[in-house]
């Protein structure tokens, strides 16, 4: 494993440890076994590196919705919902212990937040979903009618705040949550 994968899953782990506001890179740098220097060589700043443990050491949101947009209509509606809603889960409950530190001084989310890349920010993961319900309504099993960043939006938010939960709570609802979530969609669409 090349330095900067080493220095990705240092990150992640020393995030989840303490949180994004409290991980400096020097301890992610010494739990990688690298020098503060040598993780500079790979990444500009801290949000830089906090954007590749979230693309790369987190279930991945984004392409799993891509890919079931892209082959929709090789399982049903409830199969491919639930699977999206099962992967949102799992992402936002890896990713709670990293990221809720963001929110604990209005400085340091203005300072994230302006760090960010456009494209990198909480909405995204809605418009990738959006894209896959499209695909859905373009396979005539969601009505045409659907507001579907409006459905995104409700797949996503039952997923954050059952993780939320699951975080809170320092336990898994386990798949069958997922399987729930996807059916409520359902019959709200």
């Amino acid at each position: 494993m090349g330095s900067r994968q080493d220095l990705v899953a240092a990150a992640a782990k020393v995030m989840r440890e303490q949180g994004y506001a409290h991980a400096t890179t020097k301890a992610i740098a010494q739990a990688a076994g690298y020098s503060e220097a040598l993780l500079y060589k790979h990444f500009k700043d801290k949000t830089e590196l906090f954007l590749a443990v979230l693309g790369e050491e987190l279930p991945a949101l984004g392409p799993t919705a891509e890919r079931l947009a892209d082959h929709a209509a090789d399982a049903s509606l409830e199969e491919n919902l639930t699977e999206l809603a099962r992967t949102a889960l799992e992402f936002y409950r890896a990713s709670f212990p990293i990221s809720v530190s963001i929110f604990s001084s209005r400085e340091l989310l203005r300072t994230h937040r302006a760090a960010l890349d456009a494209g990198h920010g909480p909405e995204v993961p809605i418009t990738f979903v959006a894209g896959y319900l499209r695909a859905e309504a373009g396979l005539g099993r969601i009505p045409a009618s659907t507001d579907l960043e409006a459905a995104a939006r409700l797949l996503l938010g039952a997923c954050f705040q059952q993780a939320f939960l699951d975080s809170f709570e320092d336990r898994d609802s386990g798949p069958a949550i997922a399987g729930r979530v996807a059916k409520a969609l359902i019959a709200g669409l």
